[in-house]
């Protein structure tokens, strides 16, 4: 697994596009290394454990957040992450699989004021609110810090300050152009949530070089204009019929 990702790690590299995150199985197959790390991969190892799967409620993040919440209830080791560790790994998934046993470990003598602090910057946190709301009520120091923290907003005011300004690029395409030509249409069908390869890809595809595609006026050379065109007449068409309908009283004019 961790050769397959070195390779995919260098072809995206190529593209000057970050890797895709780790997918469910390839997070079982790192867990597994986890328990038992081979020699000189434990940097590695623990960089994709902490950075290269998604957060939430994917299903990578479900196998992530299950062996992170054995490793603190004790159901599961590495050497590689110890109880402590395993809490501040699970609150920086955001919300989602991690919730239910940041909250349970609230309680715990030494644990709970670290998983007060993962969760004071959580808010996705659901119907668990309630469980937090209801151990505050009961006395739980813990658990109060973190209603407290929430009700003063803390996870925003402790973000870093908003600039003054912000620079920015702007592509600017000469002629016109439209979402197919950041489309790599034949290959498409598998890549459709992979933004970063689809538009580096799309835009090679027109321009290679990434060189300016023409003069003033001019566009890449393709089917793209008539497809605008065709697309402007149909919107004529339809814009028509709803001011028809509504005219003639048949009801309201569909959205």
């Amino acid at each position: 697994m961790l050769e397959a990702y070195r390779i995919h790690v260098a072809e995206r590299a190529a593209l000057n596009i970050p890797p895709k995150p780790l997918k469910a199985e390839q997070v079982a197959e790192l867990v597994e290394l986890l328990k038992n790390p081979p020699a000189g991969e434990a940097d590695y190892l623990l960089d994709l454990i902490s950075n290269r799967v998604p957060p939430g409620v994917d299903e990578a993040a479900y196998v992530k957040a299950g062996f992170l919440s054995a490793i603190v209830t004790g159901e599961a080791s590495s050497p590689l992450i110890d109880k402590l560790s395993a809490i501040k790994l699970l609150g920086n998934m955001h919300g989602g699989y991690n919730i239910e046993t940041l909250v349970s470990q609230l309680t715990d003598a030494e644990l709970g004021a670290a998983a007060a602090t993962e969760l004071k910057h959580t808010l996705l946190v659901f119907e668990a609110f309630h469980d937090v709301a209801e151990l505050a009520k009961s006395g739980n120091k813990n658990a109060k810090d973190v209603m407290q923290s929430w009700a003063e907003g803390e996870w925003f005011t402790s973000q870093p300050e908003v600039p003054e300004s912000i620079k920015v690029s702007v592509f600017k395409v000469t002629g016109e152009t439209n979402t197919d030509d950041l489309s790599p249409s034949p290959r498409a069908g598998h890549v459709q949530n992979d933004t970063r390869w689809t538009a580096a890809k799309g835009a090679r595809r027109h321009w290679p070089d990434g060189s300016n595609p023409g003069a003033a006026g001019e566009r890449p050379a393709g089917r793209t204009g008539w497809r605008c065109r065709w697309h402007r007449l149909l919107a004529q068409i339809r814009d028509q019929l709803r001011a028809l309908v509504f005219r003639r009283g048949y009801g309201r004019c569909p959205e």
